[in-house]
């Protein structure tokens, strides 16, 4: 039986997220709007996550979380661009193609956001996935967020320029998901 949690970036995660980075399939790392020539060095990507893991939570500048299926890590979700007690911008990686596309996201998602919502005390959590990637936009409207927008911009920085759909979640709207009234 398949048990999906969530819970905050370790040391000991790090290895991970620098392998999907660095291992991934090049195409599937393109069809997700990355410039793979802005990819960081393992030893790049271990320093800054490390840095940011040594931070109060209201001083870091990105916050990250582990999505485990079965008590093992199977991907990972941070928010950068924070602005404590406001906003911040939330990506969605699933290291396991064996998980894509069969409601996995879509539940992790729902298991995040109080980690973001409460943690980060946001009133707005966004998120700008690449519109030609279908799977990040179909889970964000089932998650309660709205779709605000598209429009053509450089996302993250290992990103190229591209075409985004900006999603929200208000923490109003949070706050009905949670109670089960969206």
């Amino acid at each position: 039986m398949q048990q999906l949690s969530v819970r905050e970036l370790q040391s000991e995660d790090i290895p991970l997220i620098a392998d999907y980075w660095l291992t991934s399939e090049p195409d599937f790392l393109v069809g997700m709007g990355v410039d793979l020539a802005k990819v960081p060095s393992r030893g790049d990507l271990t320093a800054m996550l490390t840095q940011q893991l040594g931070l109060p939570v209201n001083e870091r500048m990105s916050y990250a979380l582990i999505w485990l299926e079965n008590d093992r890590p199977v991907g990972h979700s941070n928010v950068n661009r924070i602005e404590f007690g406001e906003a911040a911008y939330m990506h969605l990686h699933l290291w396991q193609p064996a998980l894509r596309q069969r409601g996995a996201g879509t539940e992790l998602i729902k298991k995040s956001l109080p980690f973001y919502f409460e943690n980060l005390q946001l009133k707005t959590l966004y998120c700008e996935p690449y519109a030609l990637n279908p799977a990040p936009n179909k889970t964000l409207a089932k998650t309660g967020f709205e779709f605000v927008k598209r429009h053509t911009t450089i996302p993250g920085t290992i990103n190229f320029e591209q075409e985004v759909n900006r999603w929200q979640l208000t923490r109003e709207a949070y706050e009905q998901f949670q109670a089960g009234k969206l």
